[in-house]
């Protein structure tokens, strides 16, 4: 009798251990960021060819309007010329030719090298973007302007996320209403929040000198941002349709001379500063995306430059921007296929949900674009995170939903692998013959590790007694309680007190 109780007590040790190993997070992580993309491809080899020769005959034939003095001299010595209108005009052949100089990879640092991203190949990174004047309260959920503090906290709460790869400021402090304070303490709150790889906007060229000064002090000395350039400048070089802008023209060179990447932004709308036929929008998109390559590239050949192309969407009934659906999908999937078939460094947009609540609205739509364009292999997929009501708003529960939902895009990108260990003929016969069953077995074990997703606290796979007897809360409840928790727990010490000190003895900073 005593042996049969200790048997028992053996069984049921052991369930309650394989029980107590499932209930566990895995152990690895079965949705890393930067998995293989490009299994979308919405164009075909002949429509790329044709895009692609539109293009070419946008920037030769039509070219670019209201050059700077300064591009139209260096680009007419690398062979571009001026037509009667007086338009710089860039032939075939010199276009070509810089595709084929220009930088195909580059290393995107954060200040902790766990956080290094190579950016180019078929590697699809999730990060922010935006520039959000609203943030959707955590405690009246209503939307109000955006603040310093709104920015700050938005950088430290990203700071915590796993699939958040790069933060690039979402939005933006109105209570900071100098320019330059505005840029100087935009660059504080990314170093103070996180050592995460960050990007910024320039409004002028004359910032970039004081903020890489900043940087440096941070990473403990002169010239070490120049060796890790953990900061990106986000800029909008181009005016659509087809002319350069030129505060964006001085900021991308001041960058230039502190070896700082470029993310040189198309952000065009359909019908209105671009054409309303998919087609016609990715042809021209194309050509002006090519004609910033061209400004960077006369002046620095193989310069690290992200190919940028946003094609966005006017509701035409409207007038109003959409940040989501179907046709902003397709565009942004499309341009960062076209950007993956020229070789260069792809950036598109996803996730700008149009929903004003967490709701499902939101998730419907921004489930459906992050999984479209990276489905594409597009390298840098920004708005992926937060950003609401048409890019006009930001919330901190998003952001922690979208880091979930961009779990489950990591998963399906990772795809399937196919080898004798998972087609599991010896695991199929061993319960065919045994249990009966493949509960409990170490190939399901080591299976739920590798290659299922564990949802957080802020999905429910509870029974509906248990959601009822746990609150009967949805999602934008629990993530509103977990938001809190984070913003009340997570205060990285990213910047030493030394270095802080001897940054606000130089700048205006105005965080408190």
């Amino acid at each position: 009798m005593e042996a049969k109780r200790i048997r028992k007590r053996s069984k049921v040790s052991a369930r309650q251990a394989m029980h107590e190993k499932r209930a566990k997070a895995p152990e690895i992580n079965p949705c890393p960021p930067g998995p293989s993309g490009g299994q979308y491809k919405p164009l075909t080899e002949s429509n790329i060819q044709d895009i692609y020769g539109t293009a070419l005959k946008i920037l030769s034939d039509i070219g670019m309007g209201e050059s700077p003095p300064e591009l139209v001299e260096q680009a007419l010595n690398k062979g571009a010329q001026l037509n009667k209108a007086g338009r710089l005009c860039y032939p075939k052949s010199m276009v070509e030719g810089i595709i084929d100089k220009a930088c195909k990879q580059f290393m995107f640092y954060g200040r902790n090298p766990k956080h290094d991203i190579e950016v180019g190949g078929d590697k699809v990174y999730f990060g922010t973007g935006g520039a959000a004047v609203q943030t959707l309260d955590i405690d009246t959920h209503r939307y109000r302007s955006a603040t310093l503090k709104d920015l700050y906290d938005f950088t430290r709460l990203a700071d915590s996320l796993n699939n958040v790869s790069w933060f690039t400021r979402c939005c933006v402090a109105t209570d900071v209403p100098d320019i330059h304070d505005l840029d100087i303490n935009t660059a504080y709150a990314l170093i103070k929040g996180t050592d995460k790889p960050v990007g910024t906007s320039f409004t002028f060229g004359s910032t970039v000198d004081p903020i890489v000064n900043m940087f440096d002090t941070a990473m403990g000395g002169e010239g070490k941002f120049r060796q890790r350039p953990c900061l990106k400048a986000h800029i909008s070089p181009v005016i659509s349709p087809l002319r350069y802008g030129e505060d964006a023209f001085e900021v991308a060179m001041a960058a230039i001379e502190h070896n700082m990447p470029l993310n040189n932004i198309i952000a065009a709308q359909s019908g209105a500063t671009s054409p309303a036929t998919i087609a016609g929008m990715l042809a021209a998109t194309l050509a002006e995306t090519l004609a910033a390559l061209v400004m960077v590239n006369v002046f620095k050949p193989g310069y690290p430059m992200i190919f940028s192309n946003w094609p966005f969407v006017i509701d035409l009934r409207t007038g109003s921007f959409s940040g989501s659906g179907g046709e902003i999908t397709l565009l942004n999937a499309a341009s960062a296929q076209l950007s993956n078939w020229l070789g260069l460094p792809s950036g598109a947009a996803s996730s700008m949900s149009d929903a004003k609540a967490v709701d499902a609205q939101m998730g419907i739509e921004k489930a459906m674009s992050s999984l479209g364009v990276g489905l594409s292999g597009c390298n840098m997929v920004y708005e992926s995170s937060a950003m609401m009501a048409s890019l006009l708003g930001a919330s901190f529960e998003a952001m922690l939903i979208d880091d979930e939902m961009l779990s489950q895009v990591y998963r399906v990108l990772r795809g399937i692998e196919v080898n004798e260990e998972t087609l599991g003929f010896s695991a199929i016969e061993e319960a065919v013959y045994g249990e009966g069953h493949f509960l409990g077995s170490q190939h399901t074990m080591a299976a739920m590790q590798r290659d299922y997703f564990w949802p957080s606290d802020l999905s429910d796979r509870q029974q509906p007694a248990v959601w009822e007897e746990q609150g009967a809360t949805d999602m934008w409840q629990r993530a509103n309680e977990k938001v809190r928790r984070i913003l009340a727990e997570h205060h990285p010490d990213h910047l030493s007190l030394e270095a802080d000190k001897k940054i606000r003895a130089q700048h205006k900073i105005l965080l408190a």
